[in-house]
């Protein structure tokens, strides 16, 4: 896992996955597939509506495990770039269970999360059928929520090759 964070609140995790781009874009798009691995490790993903398109949005829920107070929080992520299998470009925010706009304080997101948070997500194909997937997170408003940010992002990142160690190996 490589990670880099500036002083701006911008934050680049990157990881290499035993698949091609095109299977590596299957699990940013069909719903099963995001289910398996949006969320930190030992959380769930009970919801999962993909509209992958420009303009589209997906709504993706993410629940904690009984430890962490089992709570629900809901994301929508509204696609602007979409250049099939190589970039994604989405805006995230939260929603409450109903899909409608609340704020990171409302959702029970510590300070320093904003309201919307940029993403871009490059896929480049690498030698022998392997993918690098870098994602970079804009606009945290301190080290501390940049910092649990790119934590849940990097354990997202081994729960999506760790799906494809399964379905190849």
């Amino acid at each position: 896992m490589v990670r880099t964070m500036d002083e701006e609140g911008t934050f680049r995790v990157s990881r290499e996955i035993d698949a091609p781009p095109e299977e590596v874009w299957r699990a940013w798009s069909e719903p099963d597939l995001v289910r398996r691995w949006w969320g930190p490790t030992g959380f769930s993903c009970p919801r999962a509506e993909v509209d992958l398109r420009e303009g589209g949005s997906a709504l993706v829920s993410m629940q904690a495990p009984p430890q962490y107070g089992g709570g629900l929080t809901h994301n929508r992520w509204t696609y602007g770039t979409v250049d099939v299998p190589s970039r994604l470009e989405f805006v995230s925010t939260f929603t409450d269970a109903d899909g409608a706009y609340i704020s990171p304080l409302e959702a029970g997101i510590p300070p320093g999360v904003p309201e919307e948070v940029p993403h871009v997500v490059v896929l480049e194909p690498l030698s022998g059928g392997r993918t690098r997937v870098t994602v970079t997170e804009r606009g945290y408003l301190g080290a501390e929520a940049a910092a649990l940010s790119r934590t849940g992002q990097e354990q997202c990142l081994e729960r999506m090759a760790a799906l494809f160690t399964r379905e190849r190996g």
